[in-house]
């Protein structure tokens, strides 16, 4: 299980400083303890996926950032249920540039970010892309930020949200497991608030609209970003268990679609709908910006895109079928529940 890629590599454990001057206990602290728990996830996630997949074994590398922190990135290719698999952690800190700290908090104020900043990131994310078009992807992301006062604006505030979501990317849609999924975030969102399901299931169907298609990349889930207006103790417990409702809701779909027949044509529809995926993933997706502007590790950064992905000049699926109705619900999100 999660053979080593490079031999030498030596898995710390933990990528935090000791000398951490943020934390008064270091091993308490709650870098420490969403570090622990972003590592608890990806084991239990990739365990997951071998079981699944039955042949196709993880890879792991372990890696260090020059700047401060490192990851481990963890990839299964060409496996028997799985085409491609993702789940990185990452632990990383240092000093980011101005337009990096646009794209980690572009809703901040940009006033008091005039020059560099003193960062400290945290995060699981993974992408799950199965062979099968009628099994879909998935996404999931989960991570902490914080950023101290700018050098050169004294007196400014230390900031800290947290932020991610958990999505479903079909080919073709099957009420029964779309309805399985979101109830599954339901749950782990009902839990703390029961403001969250109906916001974060709207955030999502916002946040993933490629802007330049007039679509969804897919058909949601939940998603929030910069969320800081909560005590940090509950949203440590809700990003838990958000984390931890990642394989009782998508584990079961894949296990009853994995091996449902196909054709040609449902395997070229596949591969359009993760043009689209590529598309939003390069174009707009947050962590892949904030990733390239803060010299990120470019292997880790990009294992979010499928091995193979198709675009056809204006492709049109036809109305009222398979295809259209998955076109119609990207275009009009639905409410599932």
């Amino acid at each position: 299980m999660f053979e080593k890629e490079v031999a030498e590599a030596v898995k710390p454990t933990s990528f935090l400083r000791e000398s951490d001057e943020i934390a008064s206990s270091f091993s308490n602290s709650l870098r420490a303890r969403f570090e622990k728990m972003i590592r608890e996830a990806q084991d239990s996630v990739c365990s997951a996926i071998e079981a699944l997949d039955g042949a196709g074994k993880f890879k792991e590398d372990v890696w260090s950032r020059p700047g401060g922190g490192g990851g481990i990135s963890r990839v299964l290719q060409d496996g028997v249920v799985f085409e491609k698999a993702g789940v990185n952690v990452s632990v990383v800190y240092g000093i980011m540039p101005p337009d990096a700290y646009r794209a980690a908090n572009p809703t901040g104020n940009g006033n008091l970010a005039p020059g560099p900043v003193s960062f400290f990131a945290a995060g699981i994310s993974s992408v799950l892309h199965p062979r099968n078009p009628f099994a879909p992807t998935m996404h999931f992301n989960y991570r902490y930020f914080e950023t101290d006062s700018p050098k050169d604006a004294p007196g400014a505030p230390r900031q800290w949200w947290f932020g991610g979501g958990t999505d479903l990317t079909p080919a073709y849609i099957f009420e029964d497991d779309v309805k399985h999924f979101h109830s599954i975030q339901k749950s782990a969102c009902d839990k703390f608030n029961p403001d969250f399901y109906p916001r974060f299931k709207k955030w999502c169907d916002d946040y993933f609209y490629i802007k330049h298609r007039g679509e969804r990349r897919g058909l949601g889930g939940i998603f929030f970003d910069d969320l800081n207006e909560y005590d940090q103790e509950m949203l440590l417990s809700f990003a838990t268990e958000c984390a931890n409702s990642v394989v009782p809701s998508y584990i079961p779909i894949v296990e009853r679609r994995k091996d449902t027949p196909f054709t040609d044509r449902h395997k070229a529809w596949q591969q359009l709908r993760r043009g689209r995926y590529v598309e939003f993933n390069l174009v707009y997706d947050r962590g892949t910006t904030f990733g390239l502007k803060t010299g990120g590790r470019i292997e880790s950064i990009l294992v979010s895109l499928p091995l193979t992905a198709r675009w056809e000049y204006d492709h049109e699926p036809e109305q009222g079928s398979e295809e259209w109705k998955l076109l119609d619900a990207c275009i009009n999100p639905k409410e599932w529940l």
